[in-house]
């Protein structure tokens, strides 16, 4: 078994240490002996996306997400979107997770029409909304408990259809008023939790690996792993999450 997985603008959307998520989905995988290979297509670099399983879109700054629509229109949008409706993995965060949606309204009103794979929008904002994140995932994502660190000034609004990621416990989420965070659209993960978000929730790891194993080989063989250090991390960030709302 392998799992190919491709990093969408490595270059452009690298924030925060979530290069980090693409380490954790390799490690994972390579622990139980399963193949994995990862291909970085930067900006003005185009591959057959059809050959991918599971792609990476990294956080970036606003102006950064501005500079990826010519790219995208050379063609790369069509095929994202049409890896995305076909069921193939994704794991957005924060900018890529925008961009994902219909469009970006900047706070000054000038609207950036994006890649519309996923029925939602963000509107940007003066203030930002920082800090330590906690959220409880769907059942149909695990029903686990997240942690993880957003700062985005992007309001983001979910379209009838589409479920969220999870419900916030702790921290703003999608837009700070409705308690939904990210999305969770096919087989589409969308999210605010940079840190990277990977690493200190495996069962999340997990759970897109389990999409992108099952997506190709119409079975996931996940064998369970020692993830001792992991919970200990998990556990520790959420106590402290805990105790600031207190």
């Amino acid at each position: 078994m392998e799992i190919k997985i491709c990093h969408l603008y490595p270059d452009v959307l690298n924030l925060y240490g979530d290069r980090g998520n693409i380490i954790c989905l390799e490690r994972r995988l390579n622990w139980r002996g399963i193949g994995c290979s990862v291909t970085e297509l930067p900006l003005g670099e185009k591959a057959a996306l059809s050959d991918f399983d599971l792609f990476f879109i990294g956080g970036g700054q606003d102006f950064e997400q501005e500079l990826l629509l010519a790219d995208l229109a050379s063609g790369k949008a069509d095929d994202i979107r049409a890896a995305a409706a076909d069921g193939k993995t994704f794991l957005c965060i924060c900018g890529g997770y925008q961009l994902m949606g219909a469009y970006y309204q900047t706070a000054e009103g000038h609207k950036c029409d994006f890649l519309g794979a996923v029925d939602l929008y963000t509107v940007g904002a003066r203030e930002r909304m920082i800090g330590n994140l906690s959220f409880k995932l769907g059942e149909e994502s695990g029903g686990y408990e997240v942690i993880g660190f957003e700062n985005h000034s992007g309001r983001t609004f979910l379209g009838s259809g589409v479920s969220p990621l999870g419900t916030v416990t702790s921290g703003f989420g999608n837009n700070g008023a409705d308690k939904t965070e990210g999305v969770r659209w096919n087989n589409v993960f969308g999210t605010y939790s940079h840190g990277p978000v990977l690493p200190k929730n495996p069962a999340l790891c997990d759970e897109i690996l389990r999409c992108a194993l099952e997506r190709r080989y119409g079975r996931a063989e996940l064998t369970p792993l020692a993830d001792g250090f992991e919970q200990d991390a998990h556990r520790a960030a959420l106590e402290m999450i805990n105790r600031k709302k207190q």
